[in-house]
């Protein structure tokens, strides 16, 4: 501003979620945490979730956060600064996880832009009404042939049955009305047939899995921060143990806590342990050896740290984070069944069914898979395998999340490291080719986790 002082003023893009009600739902959602408990979130100080006013957008203007990211931090900190920080945003999330609320969805204004029918009432001033992440509302990015409008299930829910019921929806809304191009698929993408068939086989494993009483414990309403990472964190420059500021609160929403419970930031999370590098010298290796182990204590103190927060001092968590995962995976992937392919859903399926009685669960499971269909899910997941641990090693030597996210002053340099990789990953493949393998530059470059090539 002209007098020197600083505010970040923010626009959505049409991938942020429903148009209004993102943002509606984000402004709703600081305001009430605010008021509730104490969380270093910046003050908004206008805001306006109508695109036909003057500015031509819907935008919210905030307070600029004081201190630095810990991204940046984090690598400059020492072991113990790391722990201390680490228990602090652990009892962050505790505070979070108090809160009580009626329903599944996500937060809004009691003015919100809903129909009455979608609004269910909260403590005076906010309801709870539709999910908004644009999961729900088919805007992911890179999804355009899904872009046609939402699930016809968005909620609110009342109770885990509902919720559920949900997700399936959600799931069929997202297959592509038409065929699509096989030339574009992964090859282990699967057919929208085996979609359609897979989702109908999770319809009644889920509601199975939503009768049990485990479950139904761990399921509990909780409203957490839906992107809990280091970029989205501030710190104190001069003491980087101090947390100055929690960012970018779009999509919070209200889930099950089983869908939080297993999560873990990437400021507790451990690291891949990578392979010895065959031309390092034994010296060369020794002493990477020695820094590795002192990352991988560093990294496990941390991750204790946050463990026994969450599980000892987070009541709604714990239920969640004391039975098996298994348990609970197919409600993270089964209404993503298009984007994550049909092979991630069906090694959930299979490995429910093949542990159905170990994991308590009354009665048989559902799905029940032929020697032939097993045969060729573990041809398919050796390819899903591959990719998965190439985007871990990409996420790690990028220094990125997930979704290719790097920051702006690191551009350069990971676009450079990128291009590198991806040159790296064909020569393999050409490789591979040239000795008959099953792997093919063409199968390669399918599989490659990025749109940069």
């Amino acid at each position: 501003m002209d007098n020197g002082s600083c505010v970040v003023a923010r626009v959505p893009m049409p991938i942020a979620g429903p148009s209004r009600l993102a943002t509606n739902s984000e402004v709703a959602t600081i305001t009430y945490l605010r008021s509730k408990i104490s969380l270093p979130i910046p003050k908004i100080l206008d805001w306006n979730d109508d695109p036909s006013n003057p500015a031509g957008t819907e935008y919210i203007i905030q307070e600029h956060v004081a201190g630095v990211q810990l991204h940046q931090e984090w690598h400059k900190m020492n072991p113990e600064q790391h722990m201390l920080c680490t228990k602090a945003l652990s009892l962050t999330i505790k505070k979070m996880a108090s809160l009580d609320f009626p329903a599944y969805g996500s937060l809004y204004f009691a003015d919100a832009p809903l129909d009455s029918d979608l609004k269910i009432p909260f403590e005076q001033g906010f309801c709870v009404g539709p999910h908004c992440s644009p999961v729900f509302w088919n805007r992911n990015p890179g999804e355009h042939e899904l872009y046609r409008g939402p699930s016809p299930n968005c909620g609110p829910w009342r109770d885990l049955t509902s919720y559920c019921r949900g997700l399936i929806d959600t799931g069929f809304s997202r297959l592509p009305k038409e065929a699509v191009n096989n030339r574009k698929l992964l090859p282990y993408q699967g057919s929208i047939q085996d979609h359609v068939r897979l989702l109908k086989t999770s319809r009644e494993v889920i509601q199975k899995l939503s009768e049990d009483e485990r479950v139904k414990d761990a399921a509990t309403p909780a409203l957490l921060h839906p992107d809990f990472h280091k970029r989205n964190i501030y710190v104190s420059a001069e003491e980087p143990t101090v947390i100055t500021g929690l960012i970018d609160w779009q999509s919070t929403s209200i889930e099950p806590a089983f869908i939080y419970a297993n999560e873990t930031p990437d400021f507790a999370a451990l690291p891949m342990v990578p392979e010895a590098d065959p031309l390092e010298d034994e010296q060369d290796e020794t002493e990477i050896s020695r820094q590795k182990e002192r990352e991988l204590k560093d990294a496990s103190a941390c991750y204790q740290t946050y463990d026994v927060v969450m599980t000892a001092l987070v009541p709604k968590l714990r239920p969640a984070r004391l039975l098996d995962p298994t348990l609970f995976r197919l409600f993270h992937y089964c209404h993503t069944t298009w984007r994550d392919s049909a092979v991630a859903v069906r090694q959930e399926l299979i490995e429910l069914s093949a542990r159905w009685a170990e994991l308590g669960l009354e009665g048989s499971c559902p799905y029940s898979p032929t020697e032939a269909e097993l045969k060729q899910h573990a041809r398919d997941y050796e390819d899903f395998e591959a990719v998965q641990a190439l985007k871990s090693w990409l996420r790690d030597n990028l220094d990125t999340n997930s979704d290719g996210w790097i920051s702006s002053d690191a551009w350069d340099a990971a676009r450079v490291a990128h291009r590198a990789a991806y040159d790296e990953w064909i020569q393999t493949a050409k490789e591979a080719e040239s000795r008959g393998e099953d792997m093919t530059v063409a199968k390669a470059d399918k599989m490659w986790p990025f749109d940069a090539r």
